[in-house]
C-alpha cells in the first residue's frame, strides 16, 4: 500500500499523462515523488535506467513515458516508433525486477487491439486478429510491454499492473499539428480558424512562436508577413472560412480525460493487485462518437463559424474503437468529468498558455 512518505518513480512526468499523475499524487499528500527529464536520463539506454533505479531505489513505479504521436508520425517513424517503445518498457520493467519495486503500473493503448475487432472491445480480443497497419508498430511495443508484465508476475511474483486507455485528451497533450492525435489536433485547428476569421495574426504568431505547426513549414518564413501565415496556414487546412480535417470523419473513437485516467491508475496503484486484474484492464467511458461530431462540438466551443470540410485521400484509421469497461467498473471505478467539461477545459487551457506566454 502506499504511504505518502513512499518513494514514487513517474516515467514521463512531463507528458500529458505523467504530469496529470503529478497533480493528482500531489493533491493527494504523495511528497516523494522521483522525476527526470529526458536530457537527464534516456529511457531506452539500459546502463542508465539501472543506475538510476540502484540509486534511487523507487518504491512504485508509473510508467508512462512513451514515444507517441498520431496516424501520420506512427506511418512516417515506424521503426523509432517500435525501438523506442520497446526499448522504454523493457528497460523500465526490468530494472524494477531487479531494485525491488514493490509495484508498477504500466501505461499501454487501446490500439493493441485488431482493427476489427468486435465492438466494445474486451480485454480477451487481443490478439484475435491483425492490427491497424497505420499504428502497427506501436501497438506491436506496447504488446510485448503487457506480456513483459505479465510473465515477470508469473515467474517472479511482482505486482505489476497493466491498463488501455482508450483515446486521451486534456492539458499538455501534444498539439504539433504532424505529430498530434485528433483531439488536439482539431483543439488547435479550430482555434486558429477563429484567429484568422478574427484578423488577430498577433496571436497567431504567439501561437507558431509556441507549437511548431510541422510538416517542414519553416518558422520564419511564416512570421514575415500576414500573407505568409494565411498561406502557412491553408497548408495545414486552415483557413478563415472552413476547417479541413483528415479521412470522411465517419469513424468512430471514445475519448477520455487525461485526469480520469490518472485518478484510475492513482486508484489502481492504491487499492488493486494484478490478480484481480489479469493481464491488463481497459479504462474509458462507455461512450463513443463519429470524429464529425467531435469536431462540431469543438467548433461551437471555439466559437468559429466556418464550415468543416474532409480530406478523404487522408487515412481514417480503425473504423470503430470503443472498448468495454465492465472490468474496471466491477473494479468500483467510474469517470468524474463530463465530455462537455473535459473539451471546455482543455480548450480554455490550451488558449490560457498562449495568453499567459505573452
Amino acid at each position: 500500500m502506499m504511504k505518502e512518505n513512499s518513494k514514487i518513480y513517474i516515467a514521463g512526468h512531463r507528458g500529458m499523462v505523467g504530469s496529470s499523475l503529478m497533480r493528482i499524487l500531489q493533491s493527494k499528500g504523495y511528497t516523494n515523488i522521483v522525476t527526470r527529464l529526458h536530457s537527464e536520463l534516456n529511457l531506452t539506454r539500459q546502463t542508465e535506467v539501472e543506475n538510476f533505479f540502484e540509486k534511487e531505489r523507487p518504491e512504485y513505479v508509473f510508467l508512462a513515458a512513451a514515444k507517441v504521436g498520431g496516424i501520420l508520425a506512427n506511418d512516417t517513424y515506424k521503426a523509432e516508433f517500435i525501438y523506442d517503445n520497446i526499448m522504454i518498457a523493457v528497460n523500465v520493467i526490468h530494472s524494477s525486477y531487479i531494485y525491488g519495486v514493490k509495484k508498477l503500473l504500466n501505461l499501454g493503448s487501446s490500439c493493441i487491439y485488431p482493427k476489427f475487432a468486435p465492438q466494445p472491445m474486451r480485454e480477451d480480443a487481443l490478439l484475435t486478429g491483425s492490427l491497424e497497419p497505420t499504428n502497427e508498430p506501436y501497438a506491436i511495443a506496447k504488446i510485448a510491454a503487457l506480456k513483459l508484465c505479465r510473465y515477470y508476475n508469473e515467474q517472479y511474483r511482482t505486482n505489476y499492473i497493466c491498463v488501455m486507455p482508450t483515446n486521451l485528451y486534456g492539458p499538455f497533450d501534444n498539439f504539433n499539428l504532424e505529430t498530434s492525435h485528433v483531439f488536439a489536433a482539431l483543439i488547435r485547428k479550430f482555434y486558429l480558424a477563429k484567429l484568422l476569421r478574427c484578423g488577430d495574426f498577433r496571436k497567431i504568431r504567439k501561437d507558431i512562436e509556441r507549437y511548431s505547426l510541422g510538416f517542414g513549414l519553416d518558422k520564419e518564413v511564416m512570421l514575415d508577413s500576414e500573407e505568409s501565415l494565411i498561406s502557412a496556414l491553408k497548408k495545414i487546412g486552415v483557413t478563415e472560412d472552413h476547417v479541413l480535417i483528415w479521412g470522411t470523419g465517419e469513424v468512430y473513437r471514445e475519448f477520455l480525460c487525461v485526469d480520469d485516467l490518472a485518478g484510475a491508475c492513482v486508484f489502481l496503484m492504491e487499492n488493486i493487485n494484478y490478480q484481480d486484474i489479469g493481464e491488463f484492464v481497459n479504462i474509458g467511458t462507455g461512450a463513443y462518437m463519429k470524429i464529425n461530431e467531435l469536431a462540431d462540438i469543438i467548433k461551437g466551443i471555439a466559437g468559429f463559424e466556418g464550415k468543416i470540410k474532409h480530406d478523404p485521400s487522408k487515412p481514417d484509421g480503425t473504423p470503430r474503437k470503443h472498448l468495454d469497461v465492465n472490468k474496471i467498473r466491477r473494479l468500483s471505478w467510474e469517470p468524474k468529468i463530463s465530455f462537455e467539461e473535459g473539451i471546455k477545459k482543455t480548450y480554455d487551457w490550451y488558449c490560457n498558455r498562449i495568453i499567459m506566454e505573452e
